[in-house]
């Protein structure tokens, strides 16, 4: 008669349980594939399809040089979490979403919570750890290994995205989005504003980038420009409601017009 395999024991465990095989290079693809399935899971039980993403620095505390883009960031996002609690509930009901650190990550998700909404914090594990703000709802609070990944759900459920100064990181985040829509790679707009005019246009030359054929002047089409909270949420509304009708999730448009999808759960 054949043997029955053995069962799991601490010494043979199931490969999914098995730490150490998970923490090698074989086992990434599976860990990038939960990056991207958990989050999905998760999001579905809590109800959200829709977000509003603020980039922004780390760096930028209240009581700073430039803390009033905190205060803003705060005011910001109370403002559109007020908004999106007067929309009928469902798919089009929004939610604010940050990298959950700090700085402008925590001053969106401390606003969004003071107007009694959930919000969402996607960290990183960082080599200097990254602390999640204390205003994310505990229950949408993530952290992800790879930034790759990490960017795919802020732009996987954005309708739209707040950017206010930053660095390296905000710099990242803000072309990547930018990219996604001038190479027409989403199937919906994302409206996209800079916060602070002043700022993005000192140390982003966007005349020299048309200037030498880097960019097409209607390229500056993909975004606007805010400078206090009621016109940044005017404009934000105002793009969020021409694509309320569109998919629940920003989709990859092919050469042949056609999406791409992982996996999509019914109903979404």
């Amino acid at each position: 008669m054949k043997e029955s395999p053995p069962p799991p024991t601490a010494h043979n465990p199931l490969a999914y349980k098995n730490d150490e095989f998970m923490a090698t290079d074989d086992a990434r693809p599976l860990r990038i594939l939960a990056e991207y399935i958990e989050p999905m899971h998760r999001f579905a039980r809590q109800g959200i399809s829709g977000t509003v993403v603020f980039f922004g620095s780390a760096r930028l505390a209240p009581e700073g040089p430039l803390g009033r883009y905190y205060e803003d960031a705060r005011t910001l996002a109370r403002l559109l979490t007020t908004w999106s609690a007067g929309l009928p509930a469902g798919p089009g009901r929004l939610v604010v979403c940050s990298g959950g650190g700090g700085g402008i990550m925590e001053a969106a998700n401390r606003g969004a919570a003071e107007a009694g909404g959930r919000t969402v914090g996607l960290n990183i594990s960082l080599p200097e750890e990254q602390h999640t703000n204390p205003y994310v709802t505990p229950e949408l609070s993530f952290e992800f290994r790879y930034f790759f990944m990490r960017k795919l759900w802020f732009a996987h459920m954005a309708r739209a995205i707040a950017v206010f100064p930053g660095g390296f990181g905000t710099l990242d985040e803000m072309s990547e989005i930018l990219t996604l829509a001038q190479t027409h790679k989403l199937d919906r707009r994302i409206s996209v504003l800079l916060y602070g005019e002043s700022y993005w246009k000192e140390i982003i030359n966007f005349d020299a980038l048309i200037r030498y054929g880097m960019i097409n002047r209607d390229d500056l089409d993909l975004f606007r420009f805010a400078d206090d909270p009621q016109t940044a949420l005017a404009l934000l509304t105002e793009g969020i409601a021409s694509e309320l009708q569109t998919p629940a999730f920003a989709r990859s448009r092919t050469a042949k017009n056609e999406t791409t999808w992982l996996y999509q759960r019914s109903g979404d």
